[in-house]
């Protein structure tokens, strides 16, 4: 018999590769098609067979194997990824105005053009984003902020409906990306509920929350029992020509995914009106949790024409359903500090059943929403899911009011510290200012110490607590002067050597993070984690941020006054300036080097305005950057140059005024070489 190299029977070594792809078939004829051809002891016939050849011959396993879905030891963390493209999130409405809105702007960015456009449901469950390399998958990342997420790999090779290895053997989808939803079936999360009772475990509250939290589990063994679902809806290959986001979900059928059976492509925006209208009452006919549909532009090339504004997309909208509402009483009205001293004022509700799960908690914002519904303590109101999933009161239902009923009166001082509140002009809520008011403490670390920030393993929410309770921190730069305690550490509850150890261990890890993660880390009102970004490429030291004024941080494309004003407000504050100072000398990086770009713009700070008919706004931004020139949002003298488009705006005139040079759309291409076409 012939035999290979390593002395394995060739006739062996083609058994295992047929029981491969025979295996794979049969996942996708059951997870995906719902058409099984054999018996589930059939199919664990041929799978103890394959197990019991790679057992016997190591070597012949290979990574899309189906004995390889659940291995590996559980793992203590989730390596960080960045997104090639960003994964967007979508605007929404509720309106059928505001559709025809969005079909109106679409008209108007591509006009003259026909176009169409692809209605899918809207998962109420987890995006996720599958690498295939040579046909062979080999990353699942979670969404996260939309430029990083988490690398949940072995987690998600555990779920059925993924395939390991694509179905079509097609060398123009060999390495692409997959964009999808991960959920679970109502039926399947209620059995699931009712196992855990049983075995005296907590259950989840909804479906979305069991996924979420399955997805994150650190054992793929534990994974492996959940019964959770893949629907892919997005395609990316730099292979392929693809051109229309409707024979993309096709295609995506075609390579061994589940995809939205629901989905429809319509001509005008009426088919799309009618299609959301009828789906919002057959909601509950759908086996999974959904709150609307996703509208897209079918053609691909128009969407890239379209472009995104902020975080999302032009060329698609999530029309959500109306919420659930049920009426409950409201018992009490207490106020809660968050990490950077906003007041809310949370609604505490006799528990009620809207939507699939239990209530008994609901935002009310701030002073002005309280007031503007008179709201009551002791009212009936009605409570809603908003996307059937966050809880609010949307009235009150006065007929029911009690006679000895008093308005609400804003409390004035902080229920931590019992400082004076402060809210500032144009601000809708309430702040407490104190720095070392003790619920902000314990927020502000644990912010600091959260993944995605400093990411320090070992400081979660009771450890935080414990160290402030006994006086060990006060403030984030106290956490670098821990280890002077290390002795007094092992004398608290549940503390032991290596425990200790773990947590100085991760705090000086923690120096290590780059300098964005710093600035989004420190909690600054309005700053998050891309706004952060944007800072460190354009404010490449503390020192020069500190410095800057409102208009210069302004000059930083997509970023405002608000923002602008926050930052200044906070490097303003000597109690921060000096909580800086420290965190410098404990030797975390609040510089980084200057990210250079050369080009026929560098040293150019550009602002655009109007309509380029040669390609979107964000496209022009970007051949800008390559340049090497800069892309501001607003006009001042700092500006060097505006290109002007079509319908051209206030921006034109002000600069005029300034005496900017002024660019049109031809000399702007010219200037950076760039060919139409």
């Amino acid at each position: 018999m012939l035999k290979n190299q390593k002395g394995i029977n060739r006739m062996l070594i083609e058994r295992a590769e047929k029981l491969r792809r025979e295996l794979h078939r049969h996942d996708y004829l059951y997870y995906v098609l719902a058409e099984p051809e054999i018996s589930d002891e059939q199919y664990d016939k041929l799978m103890r067979e394959l197990q019991d050849i790679e057992k016997k011959y190591p070597e012949l396993i290979t990574p899309d194997s189906p004995t390889q879905r659940v291995g590996g030891e559980p793992t203590k963390i989730f390596p960080t990824v960045n997104h090639d493209i960003p994964m967007l999130s979508l605007s929404n409405t509720y309106s059928e105005e505001d559709i025809k809105d969005f079909d109106r702007r679409v008209k108007t960015l591509i006009a003259g053009q026909k176009y169409k456009y692809v209605c899918e449901l809207k998962f109420d469950g987890v995006s996720l984003s599958l690498k295939y390399i040579n046909g062979i998958l080999s990353l699942g990342a979670t969404r996260g902020d939309g430029v990083e997420g988490d690398d949940i790999t072995a987690n998600v090779r555990t779920i059925r409906s993924v395939p390991l290895r694509l179905n079509i053997r097609d060398p123009a989808f060999f390495n692409c990306e997959v964009r999808g939803e991960v959920i679970m079936n109502r039926s399947d999360f209620q059995r699931m509920n009712e196992e855990k009772e049983l075995a005296g475990e907590k259950t989840f509250a909804n479906p979305r929350n069991s996924v979420a939290g399955t997805l994150k589990l650190q054992d793929p063994k534990i994974v492996a029992t959940r019964p959770i679902k893949f629907y892919a809806y997005s395609l990316f290959s730099s292979e392929s020509a693809l051109n229309s986001h409707y024979e993309n979900l096709q295609i995506l059928r075609k390579l061994g995914f589940l995809v939205d059976d629901h989905a429809k492509r319509f001509d005008d925006i009426e088919g799309v009106i009618a299609h959301w209208k009828s789906l919002e009452v057959k909601r509950d006919t759908v086996p999974f949790d959904i709150d609307g549909i996703v509208v897209k532009v079918d053609s691909l090339a128009q969407q890239e024409t379209l472009g995104t504004i902020a975080k999302s997309p032009r060329w698609a909208i999530a029309c959500k359903f109306t919420s659930r509402k049920a009426e409950t009483k409201l018992n009490n009205i207490r106020l809660q500090v968050g990490r950077t001293g906003t007041i809310t004022p949370v609604a505490e509700l006799e528990p009620v059943f809207i939507g699939g799960t239990t209530v008994s908690r609901a935002s009310l914002y701030n002073e002005d929403y309280i007031r503007e519904k008179d709201i009551r303590i002791g009212d009936t109101v009605v409570v809603e899911r908003g996307g059937d999933v966050i809880p609010k009161i949307t009235s009150v239902v006065i007929e029911k009011r009690l006679r000895n009923s008093k308005p609400f009166s804003f409390p004035t001082k902080c229920p931590e510290c019992d400082s004076k509140l402060v809210r500032f002009e144009e601000e809708a809520n309430y702040f407490c200012e104190n720095v070392e008011c003790p619920k902000q403490i314990r927020g502000r670390i644990e912010h600091w110490a959260a993944r995605g920030a400093m990411d320090i393993e070992g400081l979660g929410e009771a450890v935080v607590d414990q160290l402030v309770a006994h006086g060990f921190v006060h403030n984030i730069a106290d956490l670098y002067d821990l280890y002077k305690y290390k002795e007094k550490l092992f004398e608290l509850e549940r503390w032991g050597e290596k425990s200790v150890q773990n947590l100085l261990d991760g705090i000086e890890n923690s120096k290590q993070r780059p300098y964005h993660r710093v600035i989004f880390s420190l909690g600054i009102r309005h700053v998050g984690a891309t706004v952060a970004q944007l800072i460190a490429d354009n404010f490449n030291s503390i020192d020069k941020l500190t410095g800057a004024s409102v208009e210069k941080i302004q000059e930083i494309h997509e970023i405002g006054p608000k923002i602008a004003e926050s930052i200044t407000r906070y490097f303003a504050d000597k109690h921060n300036r000096k909580l800086i100072e420290r965190l410098k000398k404990a030797g975390l990086k609040f510089s980084e080097e200057q990210k250079k770009k050369q080009g026929q713009l560098s040293g150019k700070t550009f602002v655009l305005t109007g309509t380029l008919s040669s390609m979107a706004r964000d496209h022009a931004k970007a051949l800008i950057e390559e340049n090497g020139g800069r892309v501001a949002s607003t006009i001042s003298n700092n500006i060097d140059i505006l290109i002007v488009g079509e319908d051209a705006g206030s921006k034109l005139e002000k600069a005029k005024k300034l005496g900017i040079e002024l660019w049109d759309e031809e000399k702007f291409l010219t200037m950076i070489k760039f060919k139409k076409g």
